[in-house]
């Protein structure tokens, strides 16, 4: 069976994790949850070089000071560094990393996970990977759905169609659903068969080149151009900044998922979360018997619920205070109640635009 060529997006500013989460550290490089940093434990998940090859990371400019960092880290020597001129959301991303897999290894397929997610269970995980492949060696593109156990808005759904005849673990795609109201979401989790979206997909790299020439042309054309007429230095490539500037800016799902023509859907539970807010970290992390995460240096008395992170040194005292998170991290403190983490990224986005009377 074909080799699998692990695929690490890593863009994105993160920026509803301000202030530890910034454009030139984002979360994918912090470390937030469990052991070093997102992007390190998204290397390790297919650090097995008898299934995986070395793996492809896409990323900015300013990020590859840390890719390099954990790379070196992993000692992983052979990693290709694929360097994204411009934003151009994930279909450009993984177009130009698909370009690069089918010039190497045309038979090669391809998973594609972003950099800052968790993932409790890897083991489950893998084993879906395995499950699927024989679906993939075949034509199809696979996608991953997360088994929802709360009705989430925040999301993406994924509903199942009926399982394949020669693996029944694995499902026809029916339909992709936009983020949820309430309703919808709690009326999807009581009928069963939806499943969150987490982006993550095998698939050949052909394949998937296949389909965004058939549906996205102009993606595919300007990506091509732009690895055509792209630079080598060392582990780096560089496609040619004009080519990849022309390319409109959209994500796989849109781009190519929803219309592709042989996508399947394979459940499964590997503990995952986006890590998509200040929240979700709470859920995640160790508790103590008041429901409080502490990390760093911190003192709190009557007080249930939070998550209180005081990094570099600072101290965090809290009394009386329930729901909250508060978080010190160089010269900046961030206090918000839990039910409304989602919102820092409008204060990430004021401290950061140079219009801003705060900025």
């Amino acid at each position: 069976m074909s080799k699998i060529v692990p695929v690490i997006l890593s863009g994105g500013s993160g920026s509803r994790l301000w202030p530890v989460s910034t454009p030139t550290a984002p979360k994918q490089f912090q470390p937030l949850v469990g052991v070093g940093s997102m992007f390190s434990q998204t290397l390790a998940r297919a650090s097995d070089r008898t299934r995986f090859t070395a793996p492809i990371i896409v990323c900015g400019g300013a990020h590859v000071g840390h890719v390099r960092t954990d790379l070196d880290a992993a000692k992983i020597t052979d990693a290709q560094i694929v360097i994204e001129p411009a934003a151009r959301n994930t279909a450009p991303a993984i177009a130009l990393a698909s370009l690069l897999v089918r010039d190497q290894d045309a038979d090669a397929q391809i998973l594609v996970m972003p950099a800052d997610h968790v993932m409790t269970d890897v083991a489950a995980f893998l084993a879906a990977v395995e499950t699927v492949r024989a679906v993939v060696e075949k034509g199809a593109l696979a996608t991953f759905g997360i088994s929802p156990s709360y009705p989430e808005t925040g999301y993406g759904y994924i509903a199942a169609g009926s399982p394949l005849a020669q693996n029944s673990m694995v499902h026809h795609v029916e339909r992709f659903v936009e983020k949820p109201p309430r309703d919808k979401a709690e009326d999807m989790l009581a009928k069963g068969g939806h499943y969150w979206n987490a982006g993550i997909f095998l698939m050949h790299a052909e394949e998937f080149l296949k389909e965004l020439n058939r549906q996205q042309p102009r993606i595919a054309q300007s990506c091509q151009m732009a690895m055509d007429r792209a630079q080598r230095d060392g582990q780096c490539i560089y496609p040619e900044t004009e080519a990849f500037s022309a390319s409109p800016s959209d994500s796989i799902d849109y781009a190519v998922m929803e219309n592709a023509r042989n996508v399947v859907v394979i459940p499964v539970d590997p503990g995952w979360s986006d890590v998509g807010g200040w929240a979700a970290l709470h859920a995640l992390d160790d508790k103590d018997m008041q429901g409080n995460v502490c990390s760093g240096d911190v003192l709190a008395v009557e007080a249930n619920n939070n998550y209180f992170r005081a990094d570099k040194g600072r101290r965090i005292a809290a009394v009386g205070v329930s729901n909250l998170v508060v978080v010190s991290h160089g010269n900046d403190i961030l206090i918000v109640p839990k039910d409304r983490t989602q919102e820092v990224r409008e204060v990430a986005a004021r401290l950061t635009s140079p219009s801003s009377p705060n900025a």
